[in-house]
C-alpha cells in the first residue's frame, strides 16, 4: 500500500472529525453526505472497510511517520558529529 503524505492524512482526519462533530451535533442531509464522504475517503486512504479500522490504521501510519522521522533526525546528527 502506498502510504499517503502526513499533511493530507491529518487534513482528511481534521474533515472527519468536524463532519462527524456537525453531524452527531445537528443531523441533516448536508451532514450525513459530509460524513459519509470523509469517511470514505478515510478509509480509502488507509486501505481499510470501516471507520474504526480506517481510525486506528491512521494513528499507526501517524506513529510510524513520526518514529522515520526521529530516526532521520537521529541520522542527520550523527552525520553532522
Amino acid at each position: 500500500m502506498l502510504l499517503p503524505a502526513e499533511k493530507e492524512l491529518r487534513a482528511v482526519l481534521a474533515r472527519f472529525a468536524e463532519a462527524r462533530f456537525r453531524h452527531d451535533l445537528q443531523p441533516t442531509g448536508r451532514s450525513s453526505r459530509d460524513l459519509e464522504e470523509t469517511s470514505a475517503r478515510l478509509c480509502a486512504m488507509t486501505g481499510t472497510d470501516s471507520v474504526d479500522q480506517a481510525l486506528a490504521a491512521a494513528d499507526d501510519l501517524l506513529e510510524r511517520l513520526l518514529a522515520d522521522r526521529r530516526a532521520g533526525m537521529k541520522a542527520s546528527r550523527a552525520l553532522a558529529a
